[in-house]
């Protein structure tokens, strides 16, 4: 378990700005000062101006115009000084740039040209592109911009696709290192789609020498769902996952698949953009976004830190740009003594009452209409994607404050209840013997912490009318004070407490139950324990050293009828993307040589799911969806938003992860040895386990590592699970456990069609207990009708990924980590 706080529900705050592709007016401080009025947080503002364009446009058509045309060796390669004679751009000059360091820098976030070629296949024109960032960049930098977006790579290049994103890659590297302080947002698209790669007039993409070329006509450009995702895994890569590269993510009106929307889920997005265009209008006219939308922006929004919202040309800032027309208005129609208003200020004053900004105002809307945070998130608010050390109970006291988050679960100690009333009704009805000398049950709590399942096992005796005899076992010095307090003031004396590691208790005992005196071995007898209950389970089930606690106290159980609640637990694993997580790991490295190696407990939160099973059918968008309104929530007076009775957005649902079992253990275990006489340690060679698992992928993407779940049955039907596809129905609502995630040393790329082989160890030397795991990739492909028919199979042909690509340098880790 893991301790986390618990805070207040936080209210939702959507921050949203406004983008203009082709902002005329520099953005000053009376600019921001109409933006806020208006009810936007901030602006975009270009770093240069078209006066720099048409000076680039100028000095690299000169240059191409001197160009000799290339020479070629024997063998057909061009010269060398064909490819590195390049273009010096000269410095900014004032006519170049509408920035000024002021006191409004702060409100706005730079956006650097949209018409240069990082990308292009042409160094020269690669060249020119990476010089024009870098003076973008540097001069940024010395305003004091802190949120920069760069337009992201043009991947289409006549009959090539992106043969130059190596040039992007190492030019944004470039530019993470001369400016220190500031936050790059590459801006890109969710699918590589070759029709928004059109060319404008003045770009430097068409300007690529024929050379450098292929022909388009035999190789069509095809829509590639994971294509942007892919030049995006090339250049955080290049740029060693820096914690300063981000995503600004546009989305467009037909949203991709949920596999799409959920990869992109993971990345480390934090601004989302939103076209006019993507706006729907609803039966009564005003722009409003498609529940598709609507649902994907809920989800962003639930993240750690929620990205922001850019509406890009969605209209002018309201008063800005009329400013100075009002003025001209106003004077002419005083020099002029109008009497009446005409057709034209009419039509004007009629606008007073229309909404300047419809497309703010609905998400503004859709802010106060976001749903409510489920228990778990409200409970881990702030934990989200952070990484914490496993607790490690049987070498370390817990402190109070630990406890109390677990008893502050809703629904652990009332299944716990539930499974001790079922226990002790069974018990009667069975008319089983009991173990104590006045014909009670029995029960003992071992670990018992603060005493929350002692309370609910009194109270399941209450309520069944069984009467038990209550042993409690602690070895937490701290812990015992207490429950010899809650002896005194809430149990009423009914609980014979005992301070002792469970493994060396010698069980219940009758002639003297005073733990504070010293007893006459002679003169003690002890009694088995008819149930035993116990809450050691860790995030994977066993990580915390359950069945070897348990193992040392079971013997104790009544032979015949004796019964362990949890009476036995499994672990589940399946392979994710967590590129963040990953990050986060390996910013620790200097620091903790050993973070790679580490489990950790993780609030697993932006992370996209490698192997899945079909999406459920609420997952889905239908296309007619895309056009569906919610006119209900609009005021049919001026394109106002209304606030009430308003329905909530949906919520996305990820696809369903494909989870498999690893390993189970089960209380209590008839096949524990027993210590040799000769040996001072105890065997433990019974508790070890090893699993090869096999999840099959059907899209291509990168495993970061494993997400480690558990599920136990407590007694009968009375069941917790933390795994995703189980969880709602055996414990919806538990928030006590996070899920553990094994990360990878070296991430692995998973191609299309892909399949993840798990193998993994629990191995012990009878001192200490850890993991081992392994990962490969393979790539299936389909079995030639010869083979196929050789072997009366037709099933997909397993080939090892190693021999495919060079991309998986490392296509197998293994790393482990000590509990206990």
């Amino acid at each position: 378990m893991q301790t986390v706080p618990e805070t207040e529900d936080p209210v939702y705050s959507f921050c949203i700005g406004q983008h203009e592709s082709n902002r005329q007016l520099p953005v000053s401080s009376q600019a921001i000062h109409y933006a806020h009025a208006s009810n936007y947080d901030m602006l975009t503002t270009p770093i240069t101006t078209s006066h720099f364009h048409s000076r680039v446009l100028s000095l690299l058509s000169s240059h191409l115009a001197s160009l000799d045309p290339p020479d070629y060796d024997a063998v057909g390669t061009r010269g060398t000084s064909y490819n590195t004679k390049a273009v010096t751009i000269p410095p900014l000059t004032p006519d170049d740039t509408p920035l000024t360091p002021n006191e409004s820098i702060s409100q706005v976030v730079g956006i650097t040209s949209s018409w240069i070629d990082l990308c292009s296949p042409d160094p020269l024109i690669a060249e020119v592109s990476r010089q024009v960032l870098m003076l973008e960049v540097a001069y940024a930098a010395f305003c004091g911009i802190s949120y920069l977006i760069i337009p992201g790579p043009k991947l289409q290049h006549g009959g090539l696709h992106s043969e130059g994103l190596i040039y992007y890659a190492r030019a944004i590297q470039e530019a993470l290192n001369i400016a220190p302080y500031i936050q790059f947002h590459i801006w890109l698209e969710m699918v590589d789609n070759p029709d928004l790669e059109a060319s404008e007039m003045g770009d430097l993409a068409p300007f690529v020498r024929n050379e450098f070329l292929e022909p388009s006509e035999d190789r069509p450009a095809k829509l590639d769902l994971f294509g942007t995702w892919d030049a995006w895994e090339i250049i955080r890569t290049t740029c060693k996952h820096h914690s300063r590269l981000l995503v600004a993510l546009a989305l467009p009106k037909h949203l991709p698949v949920l596999p799409v929307q959920t990869r992109w889920y993971s990345e480390p997005v934090h601004m989302l953009t939103i076209e006019g265009t993507t706006f729907i209008k609803n039966p009564k006219g005003y722009p409003v976004l498609s529940k598709g939308h609507q649902s994907l922006i809920a989800r962003f929004m639930r993240l750690r830190t929620p990205p922001w919202i850019l509406l890009c040309d969605v209209g002018p800032i309201p008063g800005l740009e009329n400013d100075d027309e009002s003025q001209s208005v106003a004077s002419a129609a005083a020099a002029d003594k109008v009497d009446f208003p005409t057709i034209a200020q009419t039509m004007s004053q009629g606008k007073k009452h229309q909404d300047p900004t419809p497309q703010l105002s609905y998400m503004r809307n859709l802010q106060q209409r976001q749903p409510p945070r489920t228990p778990i998130e409200r409970f881990g608010t702030g934990y989200q994607d952070y990484l914490q050390a496993p607790l490690q109970p049987l070498t370390v006291n817990l402190e109070s404050i630990t406890y109390e988050v677990f008893e502050k679960d809703p629904i652990k100690y009332a299944w716990y209840e539930r499974a001790v009333a079922k226990a002790l009704n069974d018990w009667m009805e069975q008319k089983k013997p009991t173990s104590g000398p006045d014909g009670k049950v029995v029960v003992a709590v071992v670990g018992a912490g603060r005493g929350p399942l002692v309370t609910r096992a009194l109270r399941a005796s209450a309520e069944t009318g069984v009467k038990i005899e209550m042993w409690v076992v602690e070895k937490n010095p701290n812990a015992f004070v207490l429950l010899q307090r809650h002896n005194e003031t809430i149990w009423d004396g009914a609980v014979n407490l005992v301070k002792s590691d469970m493994r060396s208790w010698k069980g219940p005992h009758r002639g003297n139950t005073d733990s504070s005196q010293s007893l006459d071995a002679a003169s003690v007898k002890h009694t088995p324990i008819d149930i035993l209950i116990s809450e050691l389970l860790g995030s994977f089930g066993d990580n915390e050293l359950s069945p070897e606690c348990l193992d040392g106290v079971t013997h104790l159980l009544n032979p015949g009828h004796g019964i362990s609640i949890p009476s036995s637990y499994s672990a589940h694993l399946t392979p994710i993307a967590a590129p963040k997580l990953y990050a986060d790991i390996c910013g620790q490295r200097t620091s903790n040589p050993a973070a790679p190696e580490t489990p950790y407990v993780v609030m697993l939160h932006a992370i996209d799911y490698l192997s899945t099973t079909s999406s459920p059918a609420s997952a889905t968008v239908p296309t007619s969806h895309l056009g569906s309104s919610i006119g209900s929530n609009h005021s049919a007076s001026g394109g106002g938003v209304r606030n009430s009775a308003v329905t909530p957005p949906p919520v996305f649902e990820p696809p369903v992860p494909i989870v498999h079992p690893a390993w189970s253990f089960s209380h209590h275990n008839p096949n524990i040895p027993t210590q040799p006489a000769s040996s001072s340690t105890i065997p433990n060679e019974h508790n070890v386990r090893q699993t090869r698992l096999s999840f099959p992928c059907q899209h291509r993407g990168v495993c970061h590592g494993l997400a480690g779940y558990f599920e136990t049955v407590l007694y009968d039907d009375v069941e917790l699970s933390t795994n995703p596809v189980t969880m709602e129905t055996k414990s919806s609502g538990m928030i006590s456990w996070f899920p553990i995630f094994f990360p990878l040393k070296t991430p692995l790329y998973i191609p299309d069609g892909g399949e993840i082989v798990v193998t993994m160890y629990r191995q012990t030397d009878n001192r200490k207990v850890w993991y081992e795991w392994m990962v490969e990739v393979f790539r299936l492909e389909p079995r030639t009708s010869a083979a196929a028919a050789a072997e009366n199979s037709s099933s997909p042909q397993r080939t090892d990924y190693r021999t495919i690509t060079a991309a998986a340098v490392v296509v197998m880790d293994i790393a482990e980590s000590v509990s206990g």
